[in-house]
């Protein structure tokens, strides 16, 4: 949902990469849903195995609890948003966490854009 919104909100201002350290199948079918309330298609993702190569070059990373599974690189920016987790929740649970995602994607673009 974070690069989705990411995606939508900042164009190609920002480059996204989305991965995960234990990434899921498929993607949440309630996540998909909640976001196409927003107008926002993420039916083309699919879920990735987060790799050290795409942290080491990235300047900003967002994790989401991965603790040590996550690369660490001196001089790169980390971020951990402490967020539920909509697995298996419906559509009802996951729109509070939808929203808390978005804004703190948009604090993150306001933040990003103005330092380039």
């Amino acid at each position: 949902m974070a690069a989705g919104y990411l995606r939508h909100l900042a164009g190609d201002t920002i480059e996204v990469r989305s991965a995960g350290s234990t990434p899921a199948d498929t993607i949440n079918p309630a996540a998909v849903a909640a976001m196409a309330e927003e107008g926002i298609d993420i039916t083309t993702q699919h879920p990735k195995v987060l790799t050290t190569d795409a942290v080491e070059v990235s300047d900003v990373i967002i994790t989401m609890g991965c603790g040590d599974a996550c690369p660490i690189f001196p001089g790169k920016s980390y971020r951990d948003w402490q967020l539920d987790d909509p697995a298996g929740q419906g559509l009802e649970s996951v729109r509070p966490i939808r929203d808390e995602i978005r804004r703190r994607v948009e604090a993150l673009i306001g933040e990003l854009v103005t330092v380039r």
